[in-house]
């Protein structure tokens, strides 16, 4: 199995997160990513380094639009070189929702992300449900091998 760098940017100032605990988060998620196994052809499968940025929802509504020719915001936006675009935004509302922390929710993005680079896709079932099977497996994984790194906590805990 190649060994394959994850970098981390915070590109938008709007929402504090603790980016630290993500950048050790990160390359858990990504080695328990090809644990599920590398897709023969998928993108992940020639990568030497991913790249995440957490972006506002301005930012990802504007890659939105410019590549995919859908308006708004939306949470996770992959691209096959490698790039993971994330709204810190969107995390947060959806975080809040499902009573996870911020760092929870942009960690399952950070899987999600990972998980579209080795040939998963979520666009039409029975594709779709065994995407979300697999993220919620796979961040089940990561945050108890993570737990040593420093748990995150739910907000208001």
């Amino acid at each position: 199995m190649a060994s394959r760098a994850i970098q981390l940017y915070n590109r938008q100032r709007g929402i504090r997160f603790d980016l630290a605990w993500l950048r050790g988060f990160a390359p858990i998620a990504l080695a328990e990513c090809e644990r599920e196994g590398l897709v023969s052809g998928a993108p992940l499968e020639s990568l030497d380094e991913i790249e995440v940025s957490f972006v506002s929802d301005r930012a990802i509504a504007d890659v939105h639009r410019r590549f995919m020719n859908i308006a708004g915001a939306t949470d996770v936006i992959t691209f096959e070189h490698g790039e993971i675009i994330i709204s810190v935004a969107t995390a947060a509302r959806y975080a809040e929702e499902f009573g996870q922390s911020l760092e929870h929710e942009l960690g399952l993005y950070i899987i999600h992300g990972i998980l579209h680079l080795n040939g998963c896709d979520d666009l039409a079932e029975p594709a779709a449900t065994r995407m979300k099977e697999t993220q919620f497996a796979v961040l089940r994984r990561v945050l108890q091998a993570a737990s040593g790194v420093r748990s995150v906590r739910k907000k208001g805990s």
